[in-house]
């Protein structure tokens, strides 16, 4: 077992915690595991005005690292033989009326071209809409329930955006499609199979594959969204909202520990046999500079600092989580900042920005110069 840190012990990160949360967030909690130990801290708020600090074991939504959940599930099915990377989806699917091209490995690699079900921005500007997930109409139906198969159906009812394997675009649909190419193969419900499979043997007791409920079960820091009412602006608590317009696209809720486990677990082989996870996170270009996106994974290169990154981030409806760990699991970074949404995604860039600061803090020079000063 790994040695725990106190704040003294990582003055540094402790420091940046406080930076970051008063750069335009309500809050943050983090952890880092690496060759010192098991570091958590956190800063801000965990309610909006309040001054209580989020709680370091707090669950929260994970938005989009869902989908490397989805992937081992998907994978693991692989392995048993029980479904081929490269078969046609629509052989198990039938009835959606999907390109017979489209693999599963498209799916989980976002290389099948299928509109994503949370909308579309093309080169020229032109947005076409999906299911509402912004401003007052999304807070207005926040608590109504979406099936799965009706999502897949919305976004096939818009075009293509490219043929089959020949680009590559993130698209939540694809991630929806692999739910039900689970339970179709399992026959089994996805809360269950999750359980089963990965939640349960690995310990995550804070993960939640929540379907169409609102809750947050356990500690937990709070989530907002403003928008504008007649001229005014209002910001309301969306931490209690219905996940289900997202589906397995990014629906889960987890902790810092849990997720750190399961980085642990994918990358020393507990989830998955060493070629699929060798598959896994083998990268196709993007586009991005310096990153790839496997299956179910980006893979980030460190650039001048050297190394590669395994990781997904997420967001959604004022929660953004961090998920980092290094090929071998020797160090892994997660955290969850909670925050006021908006339509314009205001906190975007910031976002990014603190990203980039964390995982430089962690994985590249910047630990470099941790003292053992007290934080100011």
């Amino acid at each position: 077992m790994s040695a725990t840190l106190t704040t003294q012990e990582r003055p540094r990160l402790h420091k940046t915690l406080q930076e970051i949360a008063e750069s335009g967030f309500v809050g943050i909690q983090m952890r880092v595991h690496d060759e010192r130990g098991t570091w958590t801290g956190s800063a801000g708020a965990a309610e909006l005005g309040g001054t209580a600090r989020p709680p370091t074991d707090g669950r929260f939504r994970i938005g989009s690292s869902t989908k490397t959940f989805i992937a081992v599930l998907t994978l693991q099915l692989v392995a048993e033989g029980e479904i081929g990377l490269d078969i046609p989806v629509a052989e198990r699917l039938p009835g959606f009326g999907l390109d017979g091209r489209i693999t599963v490995r498209m799916l989980l690699q976002h290389t099948s071209g299928v509109f994503n079900l949370t909308g579309e921005v093309d080169e020229d500007g032109t947005v076409t809409p999906g299911v509402p997930w912004a401003g007052r109409e999304w807070v207005d139906n926040r608590f109504a329930t979406y099936r799965p198969e009706e999502l897949v159906r919305l976004a096939l009812s818009k075009p293509a955006r490219f043929e089959p394997g020949t680009r590559w675009s993130y698209s939540n649909t694809n991630y929806v499609l692999a739910r039900l190419l689970i339970e179709k193969v399992t026959g089994r419900p996805l809360a269950q199979e999750m359980g089963r499979r990965i939640l349960d043997p690995l310990g995550l007791s804070g993960t939640v594959v929540p379907d169409a409920s609102p809750e947050i079960p356990g500690p937990h820091a709070h989530a907002y969204y403003r928008y504008e009412d007649a001229g005014q602006e209002k910001t309301v608590d969306v931490t209690r909202h219905n996940p289900s317009w997202i589906s397995s696209g990014g629906d889960m809720i987890s902790t810092t520990q849990d997720l750190a486990t399961f980085v642990s677990a994918l990358t020393d082989g507990r989830l998955l046999p060493a070629d699929l996870v060798a598959e896994m996170c083998a990268p196709r270009s993007t586009g991005i500079p310096e990153m790839g996106y496997g299956l179910g994974v980006f893979v980030q290169e460190m650039g001048s600092n050297g190394g590669t990154l395994i990781t997904h981030n997420g967001g959604v409806a004022g929660y953004a989580t961090l998920m980092y760990g290094t090929p071998d699991g020797s160090t892994i970074l997660t955290a969850s900042l909670n925050y006021v949404d908006d339509a314009a995604m205001s906190l975007a860039e910031t976002f990014q920005k603190t990203s980039r600061r964390l995982v430089e803090e962690v994985f590249g020079d910047g630990s470099a110069d941790e003292t053992t000063q007290p934080a100011d």
